[in-house]
């Protein structure tokens, strides 16, 4: 009897730990077997029924545009990609004026002498960053590279560190929630994470602390300023805009808002995927139910 009570505690123990598990926020591994916490984040397009937010990325857009591009590219996304349904849906005439105006021009060629030149973007053009090639941007930036932004947020994610006998817990979860957003969870806390070095920290040359960073150190600087760094009520100009109810500029709505487009520029078919993924569910469902209705009226009259 005393055994089996054993049994029933260590039993009750384990199903207790792997519920404190299962409600804890998911860390990400660091350096020297350290664990950072990541929190979750509501989005938009979070879940199985989960839509961006044109908005949303029209904002975040403008935060890359601001901030983001002075060191990355999107050159996996093109200026039409912008226009196109599902996304930012910006007015085509307003990105071909900025694609012409963009920065990075274009190499082309060759003309009919054979050389290479130079052009502005179309809308067909890939979005690049500022450096031709990345001997050029490490050299400008003292032997770092700004990594592409393209697919960043599919590229990270967040490393689990519960106990292994909770894991497939932990999988059932994502699986039942549709959590995929783990990459988009990581960036924003990334974005979030700029703070003071503890005392005694010695930060290598160039390098700032970074709180949600393996290490907790990393050549790019603060991107957003804690104030933030884009006012969405001016435009590009400055001037205010007329009758503006949209969010304040913030670190926290910077932050999000560019972690969101990058989510988009990462996975820019999530909209019609799930669009289409309810219907053929809604049709498999259907299709059932007549199968079903045709086999009872086939063999009704079929004795057993």
């Amino acid at each position: 009897m005393e055994k089996m009570l054993i049994k029933k505690t260590s039993l009750r123990a384990a199903l207790g730990a792997i519920a404190i598990a299962l409600l804890q926020p998911l860390p990400a591994a660091a350096a020297g077997g350290e664990h950072i916490s990541i929190e979750k984040q509501r989005w938009s397009f979070s879940g199985f029924t989960g839509q961006y937010d044109k908005e949303q990325l029209q904002r975040g857009f403008r935060v890359y545009k601001d901030v983001c591009k002075a060191c990355h590219g999107l050159k996996r996304i093109a200026f039409r990609n912008l226009v196109q349904p599902g996304g930012p849906e910006f007015d085509e005439a307003a990105v071909k004026a900025l694609a012409a105006s963009w920065d990075n021009k274009i190499t082309d060629g060759p003309d009919e002498k054979g050389k290479m030149f130079e052009r502005p973007a179309k809308l067909s053009d890939p979005i690049l960053g500022p450096h031709k090639n990345e001997n050029e941007a490490r050299d400008t930036f003292n032997g770092a590279l700004p990594p592409d932004l393209s697919i960043i947020v599919k590229a990270r994610t967040i490393e689990p560190s519960a106990p292994w006998y909770t894991h497939i817990f932990l999988m059932a979860r994502d699986i039942l929630t549709g959590y995929q957003e783990a990459g988009a969870d990581y960036l924003y806390a990334l974005l979030m994470g700029y703070k003071d070095p503890p005392a005694g920290m010695q930060l290598g040359d160039g390098m700032s602390y970074k709180a949600a960073y393996p290490g907790h150190q990393i050549a790019m600087v603060q991107p957003i300023q804690p104030e933030g760094s884009v006012d969405y009520s001016k435009d590009d100009d400055g001037k205010p805009i007329a009758n503006y109810a949209g969010p304040k500029m913030s670190m926290e709505q910077n932050a999000r808002d560019v972690t969101a487009f990058l989510a988009w520029a990462a996975d820019p078919s999530l909209n019609a995927r799930k669009r289409i993924g309810w219907q053929v569910m809604l049709y498999l469902l259907v299709t059932t139910l007549l199968l079903y209705l045709a086999k009872k009226r086939i063999w009704a009259r079929v004795g057993h």
